[in-house]
């Protein structure tokens, strides 16, 4: 009879490698940043109450599949009790593989509803070719989805943009329709019906992408929506990507400014009265301070920031 040696032995488990370690430690920690971060998001803005039914909308992407991971985890621990429905809207573009979904909600054992809508053919039969689908295509998406809510009891409906979505919008929004309009993280639907949240408001889209990659969630690209070459946000995300990558911390700075708005240093009537402001001889902290010099952090405290002193 040969001998076994302790480390062959069946009975002892085997040392996982020191790069298996590193691994498992970063996911953790990922998924720990993860739960923080929405749950800050939801008591910030009172994303989520007792007895709420969350529609969560799925496409199949990175950032939709891990919203609904995220919020099922929070859902063990969290202070009120909620119940989450997914949903998904199938708008019947060629080759999109819809058993996955149903196939994956099944697997995790949640409720879920897939609305079948032929809305890829009324795009393109309308737009003309070469032109972009985004706009047509996310109005249709809008209405089938409220009319969903509705139809299931949905007291919100939770969609998976994140901090640099955030960040994007606003950027077009000054870039190319010349106004300062973002995407908020808590708003009543323009049909004045639902209530929209954006629990991953706080999170980096690289996050989201990392924790999709750890779950190994079974990613649907999307061939209609966001992918036509030259679109606007496209570009602005790529910008915000090297952005990034050069100058680390310009991105959620300018997320901490969507929440710091002066009205008073900025140029809208309809936020503060220009017209009519008179000296009154009261100090007023948010008044006027043209001979100051202000003041910014220097980096690290926000790296990218080259400081130049003339003499």
């Amino acid at each position: 009879m040969n001998a076994v040696t302790e480390t062959e032995s069946p009975w002892i488990a085997e040392e996982p490698a020191a790069d298996t370690r590193k691994i498992e430690r970063e996911q953790i920690k990922l998924e720990k940043r993860l739960c923080r971060e929405v749950g800050r998001a939801i008591v910030d803005f009172n994303m989520i109450e007792e007895g709420d039914r969350i529609m969560v909308c799925m496409s199949g992407g990175k950032d939709s599949y891990t919203l609904l991971d995220i919020l099922r985890k929070l859902q063990k621990r969290a202070p009120v009790k909620f119940s989450i429905v997914a949903v998904n809207l199938d708008q019947k573009q060629p080759g999109f593989p819809e058993h996955v979904l149903p196939d994956y909600f099944k697997s995790i054992g949640i409720e879920y509803h897939i609305e079948n809508q032929d809305t890829y053919s009324v795009v393109k039969r309308v737009v003309p070719e070469g032109k972009t689908t985004c706009s047509l295509c996310s109005r249709l998406r809008r209405a089938i989805l409220y009319k969903v809510a509705d139809d299931l009891g949905a007291t919100k409906i939770a969609l998976g943009h994140h901090r640099d979505d955030i960040v994007a919008t606003l950027m077009l929004n000054m870039f190319y329709g010349g106004r300062m309009k973002g995407m908020p993280p808590k708003l009543v639907s323009d049909d004045g019906k639902h209530v929209v949240i954006r629990p991953l408001c706080y999170v980096p889209e690289k996050d989201t992408a990392r924790w999709a990659q750890y779950q190994q969630f079974p990613i649907i690209p999307c061939n209609l929506c966001g992918s036509q070459e030259g679109l606007q946000r496209v570009v602005v995300n790529e910008m915000l990507r090297e952005w990034d990558k050069k100058f680390p911390g310009r991105i959620e700075s300018m997320l901490r400014a969507m929440g710091h708005v002066v009205t008073t240093h900025m140029m809208d009537p309809q936020l503060h009265d220009f017209k009519n402001a008179r000296a009154t001889g009261i100090a007023d902290p948010e008044g006027d301070m043209a001979f100051d010099h202000e003041e910014f952090p220097m980096a690290p405290s926000l790296p990218g920031l080259q400081v130049v002193t003339l003499g």
